[in-house]
């Protein structure tokens, strides 16, 4: 019985000292400790998310994280970043405010709208009759590649001395089809043609928002380019920025939004082309820096943005750019990509005598909170000049391949109701 006592004992110290020694190793450290950092991640298939519905304007968004798998990490709206912040670099960009001039290329010939040709059997469209929508884009016309309106004007002449008909290739939905649309004679001036209504370029004034140094990239104008007549995004075939001068301000008014005056000068000296014209803007590559830009400072991304006194930046007379006071009223807790973002309202004095607050040509001016970039200007409430939306930079950076991350065109955005708030964009 005594020999069994110490048998135990003795197996007992040997298993308390067995634990003391494992205890210390590595491998029992990692196993046991807990994480001393959780990365904040954007995107991951292991992750839950709880959307919630939103039915006015001023009620921010605020989506539940459901968390599961191996790693700890939840959504942000700062794109890919490390709670360590000495672990990733500091994006730096040089803001803008500086007007240009926009003059963008369609890829195609855009139908914009029909009309009546005056022939002996009477009126008629001969695009619609053979289907031709508005919003379609005609690619190709017998057989050769339409890139403007002097080519188109030129097939048909053409087509009307032979064929008197037209074999077109046009794009709808991202899909083409094929029609064929016989020409009519108009009986008033015995010239053949198509009841078309078409357009091949669109040109503007906005503003600059950013520079990237690094990659060359800039972001300008914060919100889509539509057609004038159709609403419907342009589709980008070729396109530049040039310098603009702005001559004067028409100043806005409740129920009528103002806008800048300006005019494009030196417009062989391209600053840079456009790529891309997204929701969040039209980007592209710019070789340097405006001669009127300054040094590169921290973007902040939606996470940092507080409500209270924030700056922009934007040009109300020549090409001086000027700081104005402004409020950030509501910042929205977006779950994706959204171009609405803030709520801002103008503060300063000076900007409220001279424009009555946001107006038409503004839409791209950087909003400065705390030494940061945050945001662009983009929307003027028209009851309310003083008073309008902008978009966080993070998804101008990421259409523009300023960050390393999915297009913020390709994500999908929540879905708002605004509600008894009439709104224009900013720019053409």
């Amino acid at each position: 019985m005594r020999k069994d006592r110490q048998r135990i004992k003795f197996w007992g110290v040997l298993l308390a000292l067995l634990f003391i020694i494992g205890s210390t190793s590595s491998l029992f450290q990692q196993y046991f400790s807990f994480p001393r950092n959780h990365n904040l991640m954007q995107g991951r298939e292991d992750l839950v998310f709880l959307s919630i519905s939103i039915t006015d304007a001023v009620s921010p968004a605020t989506p539940n994280v459901l968390q599961r798998g191996q790693e700890h990490s939840v959504q942000t709206m700062a794109g890919l970043q490390n709670a360590d912040s000495k672990e990733q670099p500091k994006l730096q960009v040089i803001p803008g405010g500086q007007s240009i001039g926009v003059k963008l290329q369609s890829s195609g010939i855009l139908v914009v709208g029909h009309h009546l040709v005056s022939t002996k059997d009477g009126d008629k469209s001969p695009g619609e009759q053979a289907d031709i929508h508005v919003g379609d884009y005609l690619v190709e016309m017998n057989g050769q590649q339409v890139r403007s309106t002097q080519d188109v004007a030129k097939i048909v002449k053409d087509a009307g001395n032979t064929t008197k008909s037209l074999r077109i290739v046009l794009r709808r939905d991202d899909k083409q089809y094929k029609v064929v649309l016989p020409l009519a004679l108009d009986e008033k001036d015995q010239q053949y043609r198509m009841g078309l209504f078409i357009r091949d370029s669109a040109a503007g004034v906005g503003t600059l928002t950013f520079y990237d140094p690094q990659k060359k990239v800039y972001g300008a104008l914060g919100h889509v380019i539509s057609d004038l007549d159709t609403g419907q995004p342009i589709q980008v075939g070729d396109g530049k920025i040039v310098h603009s001068n702005v001559t004067s301000i028409q100043k806005g008014a409740s129920g009528k939004p103002g806008e800048k005056r300006a005019i494009f000068f030196n417009e062989d000296q391209v600053l840079g082309n456009i790529k891309r014209n997204t929701p969040f803007g039209i980007f592209g590559s710019m070789g340097e820096k405006l001669h009127n830009q300054g040094d590169a400072i921290p973007v902040g991304f939606s996470d940092e943005v507080k409500e209270g006194p924030a700056k922009i930046y934007t040009v109300v007379e020549g090409q001086k750019v000027e700081e104005f006071d402004i409020q950030i009223t509501h910042a929205m807790k977006q779950k994706f990509a959204a171009t609405k973002g803030l709520i801002i309202k103008v503060t300063d004095p000076r900007l409220l005598a001279k424009t009555g607050g946001i107006v038409q040509g503004m839409s791209g001016s950087p909003i400065i909170q705390g030494g940061k970039l945050v945001g662009a200007v983009t929307h003027v409430f028209v009851n309310d000049p003083s008073s309008g939306y902008g978009t966080y930079i993070e998804w101008m950076l990421k259409d523009a391949g300023a960050l390393e991350n999915q297009s913020a065109e390709t994500l999908t955005g929540n879905r708002f109701l605004f509600r008894d708030q009439k709104m224009e964009k900013l720019g053409n």
